[in-house]
C-alpha cells in the first residue's frame, strides 16, 4: 500500500511540476527533456544483475530519462554525462559511481547512497528526496566522501550526509539574481537544515542565501566560501576554517564559532547579523 501511495505521489509531483512550467511560460522543450531512454528498466537490471565483481558497467553519456531505477545495486558504473532526469534513485546503491558531469534535475534520491561518487560537475535541479510532506531527515540521500567539485545544485537536501565531501567551487547558489524573483519551478534559495559537512572541503563555495540552520561544519575548510545572506544559526562551526569566506548578512544566531580559522580575514562581518549571539 505505501508503495502504491508513493508512485502516486510521485505522478502527483510531476503532474504538478509540468502544470507549473505551462502556468509560467515553459514548455518540456525548454528543459530539452527527451521521452525516449537508450535502455529499458529491465535491460538495465539485468545487465547489473550478471555484471561480475569488479566489473564497471558502461552508461556513460547516453539517455536514462524517466527511468525507474530503484532499488538497484549499480556496482561503481560509469553514467559520466548521462542524461538522469527524472530517473527515480529510491534507495539505490550508487557508491562509488562516476556520475560526473551527469544531469540529475527531477531526479528521485529518496535514501539514495551515493557515498564515494564522482559528481564533478553534475547538476542537481529540483530533486525529489523525501517520501512524503513530513520531509524526514531518514529519506535524505547520503554524499560522505564524494567528489562534489563545480557541482550545482537547487534544491532541499536537509538531513544530507556531506561528511568528508569535496565541495571545492560547489553552487548552491539561487537561480534568481534577487530574493522574489521565484516561480513556482524555482526555489529563492536552497535548504540545507541539519546537514553533516563535517571535516568537508567547501574551498570556495557560493552558500548565497543558503538555510543552514543546525548543520555541522565542524573541521570544514570553508576558505573563500560565499556565505552571504546566508541562515547560518545553529550552525557548528566548531575548528572550521573561514579564511576568506564572505559572510555580509549572514545570520549567526546562536552559531559555534569556537576554534574557527581565519576569523580576522572574513569579509562582511562587520555586517553579519546576530554575530553577538554567536558563540566563540
Amino acid at each position: 500500500m505505501a508503495a502504491v501511495f508513493l508512485r502516486q505521489a510521485r505522478r502527483w509531483v510531476l503532474a504538478v511540476a509540468v502544470a507549473a512550467s505551462a502556468a509560467t511560460g515553459l514548455r518540456a522543450g525548454d528543459e530539452n527533456v527527451s521521452p525516449d531512454a537508450d535502455f529499458t528498466v529491465r535491460q538495465i537490471t539485468q545487465d547489473l544483475f550478471k555484471a561480475k565483481a569488479g566489473e564497471r558497467l558502461d552508461y556513460a553519456g547516453r539517455d536514462l530519462t524517466y527511468l525507474d531505477l530503484s532499488g538497484l545495486d549499480f556496482k561503481q558504473a560509469s553514467l559520466a554525462r548521462t542524461d538522469l532526469y527524472g530517473v527515480d534513485f529510491t534507495g539505490s546503491n550508487l557508491k562509488g559511481a562516476d556520475i560526473s558531469h551527469a544531469r540529475l534535475d527531477r531526479a528521485v534520491l529518496i535514501r539514495a547512497d551515493l557515498s564515494g561518487a564522482n559528481l564533478s560537475g553534475a547538476s542537481i535541479y529540483r530533486p525529489t528526496v523525501y517520501s512524503d510532506m513530513h520531509n524526514s531527515y531518514a529519506d535524505a540521500p547520503r554524499f560522505a566522501g564524494s567528489n562534489l567539485t563545480g557541482i550545482r545544485v537547487q534544491a532541499d537536501l536537509s538531513g544530507a550526509d556531506f561528511r568528508g565531501a569535496d565541495l571545492t567551487s560547489a553552487n548552491f547558489s539561487p537561480l534568481e539574481g534577487r530574493p522574489g524573483q521565484g516561480t513556482l519551478v524555482t526555489l529563492a534559495r536552497n535548504v540545507l537544515k541539519s546537514c553533516n559537512f563535517s571535516g568537508a572541503t567547501l574551498r570556495r563555495a557560493d552558500l548565497t542565501r543558503a538555510v543552514l540552520t543546525f548543520s555541522s561544519l565542524v573541521g570544514a575548510d570553508l576558505t573563500g566560501a560565499n556565505l552571504s545572506e546566508a541562515d547560518l544559526s545553529k550552525v557548528d562551526f566548531s575548528g572550521a576554517n573561514l579564511s576568506g569566506a564572505n559572510v555580509t548578512g549572514a545570520d549567526f544566531d546562536g552559531a559555534n564559532l569556537a576554534g574557527v580559522k581565519g576569523l580576522e580575514s572574513v569579509k562582511g562581518m562587520d555586517q553579519a547579523v546576530n554575530l553577538d549571539k554567536a558563540f566563540r
